[in-house]
C-alpha cells in the first residue's frame, strides 16, 4: 500500500511565501541597523487585536495572482528598510525644534523586549496611543539607560499616521546597548 502525499492547498501555497517574505523583511530590517548617534528603529506597525481594521473571513479567497507581487523578497525587504529609514529621518527632523519633552509623552510608553545573550541588539517596544480624532505622526526619542541611569544610546522612532483612538506598536533597536542590562525610557515624544 502506498501513501500519497497531500498537495498543499491553494491558500497554503500562497500564504507560505507571504509569511516567509514578512519574516525576511523583519529580520533584514533588524540586522540592517545603523549605529549613528540617532540610533536605529524598526517600525513595525500593528493595531491592537480588539481594533483590527480588517479580518479576512474563511470564505474569502483571492486568486494566487492577486496576492503575489512581481517583486522579489530582497527588493521587498529593501523597500521596507528604506521606508523605515524615511519615517525615522522625518521623526528626527520633527524632534529638532522640540525644547521640552514634547506634547505627546503621555501618549507613549516603552518596555524592554527579552533578548538572548547572543543577540547583537537591545530592543524596546514603543506603544503609541493617539487620543485625538485625526491620524497623527509621532516622533519618539527612546533612551537606553543602564542600572546607574547612564544613557548608553538614544534611538529615534517615527510612527506615521497613527490612527485615532488606537494603539500602534513600533520597535526601537540599539546596537550600542547590546550585551548590557538596559532600561528603555521615553526621552521625548511629539505628535504633529
Amino acid at each position: 500500500m502506498s501513501v500519497k502525499a497531500h498537495p498543499l492547498s491553494r491558500r497554503a501555497r500562497v500564504l507560505v511565501p507571504a509569511v516567509a517574505a514578512a519574516l525576511l523583511a523583519a529580520t533584514t530590517a533588524a540586522c540592517d541597523s545603523d549605529t549613528t548617534s540617532e540610533g536605529t528603529s524598526d517600525s513595525v506597525r500593528t493595531l491592537t487585536p480588539e481594533h483590527s481594521e480588517h479580518e479576512e473571513s474563511p470564505s474569502e479567497e483571492q486568486s494566487p495572482d492577486a496576492q503575489q507581487s512581481p517583486r522579489t523578497q530582497q527588493s521587498f525587504a529593501a523597500s521596507v528598510s528604506a521606508e523605515t529609514e524615511r519615517v525615522r529621518q522625518e521623526a528626527v527632523k520633527r524632534l529638532e525644534g522640540v525644547e521640552s519633552r514634547g506634547n505627546a509623552v503621555a501618549d507613549v510608553s516603552v518596555s524592554g523586549l527579552p533578548v538572548a545573550a547572543s543577540e547583537e541588539v537591545r530592543s524596546a517596544r514603543v506603544r503609541v496611543t493617539n487620543p485625538t480624532d485625526e491620524p497623527a505622526f509621532y516622533a519618539v526619542k527612546v533612551e537606553f539607560v543602564d542600572a546607574e541611569d547612564k544613557v548608553l544610546d538614544t534611538v529615534v522612532v517615527g510612527v506615521e499616521d497613527a490612527p485615532p483612538d488606537r494603539t500602534v506598536d513600533a520597535q526601537a533597536n540599539s546596537r550600542k546597548a547590546a550585551g548590557v542590562k538596559t532600561f528603555p525610557r521615553v526621552a521625548q515624544a511629539e505628535r504633529g
